[in-house]
């Protein structure tokens, strides 16, 4: 930061802290500078420390955990709409994590990246890092020059907790928040390219296991190719052919003691990218409680492509996609064509998703979704109306209709919600409605359940009580209310909570809910147990601890126990975190149900343990065992990978599953994947 250039940039200073005490100036300075020339904008920070060396790096993979490292960030708004951004955060070793944003913090695409390069230091009294960021990885409009962009950068000291921002925010908001950043003019002359990557791999691989179609068995060579292009500034088209996700961490295991299924996260980044545009149900506002979430109903559920319901691949033969914004709207389309995998027949998916401002801040849209049958005439057809309104700043309300048919079966069928909340530094309270018909079964959504009226409220408050080792105190209540579709109870739900934020860091939690469940029919809850029929009341009460994460060790415990389904339930839970070095940690979590039952007791377990170690931030990889009880298996998965160019890999990938009861291996595979980016 010594070198004449940067004397030539305006300094920017005074950060304001958000934690641990939000309004007050940081108590760490930060100097930031912005330079650029026609092809890259120049980002250098000097992070003053009067103990540099105890900056702490939680990890040197691109992407890592952020929230236990200390960082500096950057994230640009680049169309100036106070909605949408870059973001870019760096720990002490140079590490990267980078974040498309869309809906001012709604939607989050952790999985996007964009090329970057950075170098840091560490100096006597800070440390100090330089970005260059091409023109190249950001969307803007050219023909607007000199360019404008909002901006805000954000510092984090980890071992005391202290998060301070430039443009400052409160408590409840995250660095992305774009209508509360500040602005940054004088761009003049910047270049964009002609916003083309192309991206090949080449593959190899092997098989063998029970549960190994036999389509997949023994080896295979594969190879394929993405394209991104910028159609306009504001427009990308993604092509890809022979899609594979070979090199993508397995899924967490997870206990379902419900009669529901359970949703699992979208973890290919394909689908993961600009997923924003296509999010469509019960969506959710950070730091609000809800009260349903897309974990619960969402229209368009990307696993549904090219995956099986337990998760073995689909192969998927090749697709599109055109996300960004036109004349004014905000415009998703998505196309994608599987293959034949054993009975599952090819099917094209097909889903066209526009939205609008409104308000300034607030939006409109419509979707419509297409499942058909490439060897036969099926189809699935859903549709939906959405608004999402924000006034005076906190109060959201968001609703939804939806609808859903098929030919051939019984799913004509809808769904709606409405639902108010409000949050400002004090109060955090929020209502809302939802409706789900029976027969609503839209092909590439997720239903956790259906035929219901829910009802929902909750309020509650965060105080700052000014105790010694105490941040803030936050009691709530919450009542949910689930009839049939003819008005009769199913389940009612009264909780009381209070969690507690400490000083430094850690967090307290203490709930305790009283629920009533009715079971129209019996159903199997663990291999040779089933509960019947009938009206249940259960009364369970919990508590947690958690450490502050910017120790070497952290960890958290849980404990709850209450009655379960006509017999009693107790959970443990624990989770932990050794930090080594900055290039080597270990993780474990184990939660134990026991369950006693009329109709038998079981132990409901599952577990994890992973070790990540880096050598530097190309070289690096992963070790991942899980342990399910549920389902009596043991899943290894290992992941070498050595980026060796911007967004190019080579990555060394090893899977097994095997079932614990049997001792049959149902999955065995390893694959070596190269990848290379060519951007013009």
């Amino acid at each position: 930061m010594n070198e004449p250039s940067w004397a030539r940039a305006q300094p920017l200073g005074d950060f304001v802290q958000q934690l641990p005490k939000t309004g007050f100036a940081a108590s760490f300075p930060t100097v930031v500078r912005v330079l650029y020339d026609d092809d890259n904008v120049y980002v250098g920070a000097t992070l003053y420390d009067p103990e540099p060396s105890k900056a702490i790096t939680a990890g040197l993979e691109r992407d890592f955990n952020s929230g236990n490292s200390d960082i500096f960030g950057v994230v640009f708004d680049t169309f100036l709409d106070r909605r949408n951004s870059f973001l870019f955060l760096v720990n002490p070793h140079g590490a990267v994590r980078d974040e498309q944003t869309w809906n001012d913090s709604r939607n989050i695409v952790e999985a996007w990246e964009g090329v970057i390069y950075v170098k840091t230091a560490q100096n006597d009294s800070s440390w100090s890092l330089e970005m260059r960021i091409p023109t190249r990885t950001l969307r803007f409009d050219a023909s607007r020059d000199p360019q404008a962009w909002g901006v805000n950068f954000i510092r984090r000291v980890r071992r005391v907790n202290e998060t301070s921002y430039w443009a400052p925010l409160d408590r409840q908001h995250r660095v992305h928040r774009m209508s509360r950043a500040g602005t940054i003019d004088g761009f003049d002359g910047l270049r964009q390219g002609r916003n083309l990557q192309i991206k090949p791999y080449a593959l190899g691989g092997h098989s063998s296991g029970a549960q190994v179609a036999s389509s997949s068995l023994g080896s295979r060579f594969d190879g394929g190719l993405d394209l991104k292009y910028g159609v306009t500034p504001q427009l990308t088209l993604d092509l890809t052919t022979r899609t594979d996700f070979s090199q993508v961490e397995v899924d967490q295991e997870q206990v379902n003691l419900t009669r529901f299924s359970l949703f699992f996260p979208e973890r290919r980044e394909f689908f993961i990218e600009n997923s924003g545009s296509f999010t469509f149900g019960d969506v959710t506002e950070r730091s609000y409680r809800m009260g349903s979430s897309l974990s619960d109903f969402t229209l368009f559920n990307s696993r549904r492509i090219g995956l099986t319901a337990d998760g073995r691949a689909i192969p998927i033969a090749g697709g599109g996609r055109l996300t960004g914004r036109a004349a004014g709207w905000e415009v998703g389309l998505l196309n994608m064509q599987t293959q034949r995998f054993g009975t599952t027949p090819a099917e094209n998916f097909a889903v066209a998703r526009i939205k609008r401002n409104i308000f300034g801040n607030s939006d409109i849209g419509l979707v419509y979704l297409n499942r058909e049958g490439t060897e036969s005439s099926s189809y699935n057809r859903s549709y939906g109306l959405d608004a999402n309104i924000r006034l005076l700043g906190n109060l959201i309300i968001n609703s939804y209709l939806a609808g859903s048919a098929a030919n051939g079966t019984a799913s004509d069928g809808t769904a709606g919600r409405v639902s108010v909340a409000y949050r400002s530094a004090f109060w955090n309270s929020s209502a809302m409605y939802k409706r789900v018909s029976d027969d609503f079964d839209p092909g590439i959504g997720f239903v956790r359940r259906r035929a219901l009226q829910h009802w929902f409220a909750t309020t509650g408050f965060h105080a700052r009580p000014g105790i010694p080792g105490i941040q803030e105190v936050n009691p709530y209540v919450e009542v949910a209310y689930i009839t049939d579709l003819s008005g009769r109870l199913e389940t009612r739900t009264i909780e009381g909570g209070l969690q507690v934020n400490l000083q430094p860091d850690g967090q307290f939690n203490a709930q305790f809910e009283d629920q009533f469940d009715r079971l129209e029919r019996s159903f199997e809850i663990f291999p040779g147990v089933t509960v019947p029929a009938g009206g249940y009341n259960n009364r369970e009460g919990m508590v947690q601890l958690q450490s502050g994460q910017g120790r070497p060790v952290s960890g958290n415990i849980r404990f709850a126990t209450g009655d379960f389904y006509g017999g009693a339930r107790n959970v443990y839970g624990f989770g932990g975190v050794w930090r080594l070095r900055y290039d080597l940690s270990l993780e474990s979590s184990i939660t134990r149900n026991d369950v006693a039952l009329p109709g038998g007791s079981f132990l409901a377990d599952v577990a994890g343990f992973r070790a990540r170690y880096a050598y530097s931030t190309r070289l690096f990889g992963s070790a991942f065992v899980q342990y399910n009880t549920q389902s009596k298996s043991l899943v290894t998965n290992a992941r070498m990978n050595v980026r060796y160019a911007p967004l190019s890999d080579v990555f060394l990938v090893y899977t097994e599953r095997r079932n614990t009861l049997t001792d049959m291996r149902n999955e065995r595979s390893v694959a070596l994947k190269f990848t290379r980016m060519l951007q013009f």
